[in-house]
């Protein structure tokens, strides 16, 4: 069965470095990596090397939610791209692209089964949306 990707995209005023460093350091993850205010991200460790993994801890700041994102990383090139299987063996990609003064980040990522699509694509776009504000304001 072919399944759906979802294609997500922003554009940061940054460098193409910041905007990786943003990316991938558990300091700046834990300050991005939601989709709402009333959302965190309390933890996160990060191993960007091929074959290594990740986990973030996302959770509703009221504690009525909380779960993990946990994948491993299957090719990583340094500050441009990167692409990740997550435990549910989902395929993600992200791009960085430097384009003057700004970096448009693409991520494409296969679409689980149980949530609308359309909820998908409006709730990791959220997230990168945050990562966009987060980035322009470090």
């Amino acid at each position: 069965m072919e399944k759906t990707v979802i294609t997500i995209q922003t554009t940061i005023t940054a460098s193409i470095d910041k905007t990786w460093e943003c990316w991938t350091l558990p300091a700046h993850i834990t300050g991005w990596n939601f989709a709402s205010t009333d959302w965190c991200c309390p933890s996160a460790s990060n191993n960007v090397e091929p074959g290594g993994t990740f986990s973030w801890r996302m959770e509703a700041k009221d504690g009525s939610f909380g779960f993990d994102l946990n994948g491993t990383y299957q090719h990583v090139e340094v500050p441009s791209f990167l692409t990740y299987t997550l435990e549910d063996n989902r395929k993600v990609k992200v791009r960085f692209k430097q384009q003057g003064e700004h970096v448009q980040v693409t991520e494409k990522f296969e679409a689980e089964t149980t949530n609308d699509v359309e909820m998908q694509r409006v709730g990791w776009q959220a997230i990168l949306d945050n990562f966009k504000r987060y980035v322009e304001t470090q």
